[in-house]
């Protein structure tokens, strides 16, 4: 009986030594979360200029709501994330931001575009942010929408959609605890 109390004890410890080990990385991935998102970033960076779309900055409204001379941005994107609106855009205090996207940009740049809305008109105010301030702003939603992507679209790189699901499974279900 002594042998089979021994094995118990041992399972009970490795058990103990596997939880330590899993705070111990959760405190070091989400400590690193920023440096993720903008590895992540440059890695995607390709993927927005061949598979992303050219975002909407301006067009004017016509009667019908239909919108018409559309201007478009030059690099494409990827529509990473959204959140509440700010009361007014930065650049024209006179301006109610209506949506506000985080996008990452083809040059592995992260951008945060405002829209504004009259009757007349919607255009956009874009302004780049640090990863840091989009993980701030939009959260770690944003990381899991670059993580598939790469599910989708990195297919010969299936080692760094493996790994990037373990960490995102990880940072996912430590919110939840």
């Amino acid at each position: 009986m002594d042998i089979i109390e021994q094995g118990f004890e041992k399972i009970l410890a490795e058990i103990e030594e596997q939880k330590s080990k899993k705070e111990e990385f959760s405190k070091e991935i989400l400590a690193e979360k920023t440096a993720l998102l903008e590895r992540m970033g440059q890695k995607a960076a390709p993927l927005a200029k061949t598979l992303g779309i050219n975002i909407l900055v301006q067009a004017k409204i016509d009667a019908h709501g239909e919108l018409f001379e559309k201007v478009f941005t030059d690099k494409k994107m990827f529509i990473l994330g959204k959140t509440e609106p700010m009361p007014y855009r930065p650049d024209d205090m006179t301006k109610k931001v209506d949506n506000q996207f985080c996008v990452l940009s083809e040059d592995g740049r992260f951008y945060e575009i405002m829209y504004s809305n009259t009757e007349t008109i919607t255009d956009a105010y874009t302004q780049e942010i640090k990863p840091k301030e989009a993980l701030d702003i939009y959260g770690t939603e944003i990381i899991f929408m670059l993580y598939k992507a790469f599910q989708q679209y990195l297919t010969e790189e299936r080692e760094l959609v493996s790994a990037l699901e373990k960490t995102i499974v990880f940072i996912f279900s430590d919110k939840k605890e």
